[in-house]
């Protein structure tokens, strides 16, 4: 009797642990983003499958375009799966939904964080952080405004002159006024902002065009609305580069994102955000796969969605 209960105790405990061991997600666009969420799980951070036959999980409603471009999904402090994304090309709002389960969503909502700003040409991939010590969301974008910042804008790239723009919520409902996030001194775009200790850590990309950047460089502040430091050395190699997004594992940190003029993905790994290493011939990731973020669900979430 004292052996079968050991043998029940190691089976509930395993089972236990099973129902909440991490599953990684991708969230992704395909295309030009038309038809929506789509998303992938790896159960080693480098094998990723496409969920549902790679058909989307949710159906663009709002915005001038109607579009789901650079899908960010993650956790809130509520446990509910925050999304925000790319709406349009031109527009000066992004779109939001929430779900409990990554299958049935909310309604979806444009929040017109640009709308106050006459010259303002875009808001692309909107991403969000969650702080848990103050219990709110910064949401963040890259926004070019005409006429602003003069000293960066180059005819090419038609004229695009991005800086990282932010509002925070504690609800989704009421949000901040906009404020400038991050402003470099060159062209940026695709902020993505992860927590590392004591401190936040911002991956971006340098959009200069002459001479060409195109590459991935990190900033970093003590606070998640900033001031961030000066951005650092390009991290990623003679190829161009965008839509950073990193998963870690233990001490390792693993940076993943779309080589979109070789039209595949690439990914670096490191141990202290310093010496970075080429793993990109180790991943191996869904055909079409478009700008997206990594986070982790359970084992009894992924069921239910398979």
């Amino acid at each position: 009797m004292k052996g079968f209960c050991s043998v029940l105790f190691l089976l509930l405990t395993y089972s236990a642990l099973a129902q909440n061991a991490n599953v990684y997600m991708f969230s992704y666009f395909k295309g030009n983003g038309e038809d929506g969420l789509h998303l992938a799980y790896s159960r080693n951070g480098y094998k990723w499958e496409a969920l549902k036959d790679d058909k989307s999980f949710l159906t663009p409603q709002v915005g001038k375009d109607k579009l789901m471009r650079d899908p960010c999904i993650i956790r809130g402090g509520d446990g509910k799966f925050h999304m925000v994304w790319t709406v349009s090309w031109t527009d000066k709002g992004i779109g939001y939904a929430n779900s409990e389960d990554l299958v049935n969503w909310s309604e979806q909502k444009f929040i017109p964080v640009m709308q106050h700003e006459e010259g303002a040409r875009n808001t692309w991939a909107p991403e969000i952080t969650y702080d848990s010590r103050s219990k709110t969301y910064m949401i963040y974008w890259a926004t070019t405004i005409t006429g602003r910042f003069p000293e960066t804008q180059v005819a090419t790239d038609d004229s695009y002159n991005h800086r990282m723009y932010y509002a925070t919520t504690s609800d989704f409902e009421t949000f901040s006024d906009t404020k400038l996030l991050y402003d470099p001194g060159f062209n940026v775009i695709d902020a993505s902002i992860v927590q590392d200790g004591n401190r936040w850590v911002m991956f971006l990309k340098d959009e200069t065009r002459e001479p060409a950047q195109k590459n991935l460089k990190m900033a970093f502040a003590k606070s998640l609305t900033g001031p961030y430091t000066r951005a650092g050395e390009p991290i990623t190699g003679n190829y161009w580069a965008e839509g950073p997004t990193v998963l870690r594992q233990g001490k390792q940190w693993l940076l993943f994102f779309d080589k979109y003029r070789d039209h595949k993905y690439g990914a670096i790994s490191s141990k202290d955000l310093k010496v970075w290493k080429d793993v990109s011939d180790r991943i191996s990731m869904p055909e079409g796969i478009r700008h997206g973020t990594i986070f982790t669900i359970t084992e009894a979430e992924f069921a239910r969605i398979k």
